[in-house]
């Protein structure tokens, strides 16, 4: 029988890497508890601490896609002429 992979929320994935950057359980631990494999946890954890930053920036990513996307509207705009 074929196993299905779960999909877990955000807000999941950010508890559980929060629990583990607390380093109060073990990841063998968190895993047991959360039902999930302690690579899974390790992934998590290494992902929020790389990107946890992005919480933080001073523009919001809407108003980043926005310009970018003006900025290539323009672009389009001169080669078409």
């Amino acid at each position: 029988m074929k196993k299905t992979r779960k999909k877990h929320s955000a807000t999941f994935k950010a508890q559980v890497a929060i629990e583990a950057i607390k380093e109060q359980e073990t990841l063998g631990e968190l895993a047991k508890r959360f039902g999930l494999h302690p690579q899974v946890i390790s992934k998590w954890k290494q992902e929020f601490l790389s990107r946890g930053s992005e919480i933080f920036s001073t523009k919001a990513p809407d108003e980043e896609a926005a310009k970018r996307e003006k900025m290539l509207y323009e672009k389009i705009g001169r080669l078409e002429v």
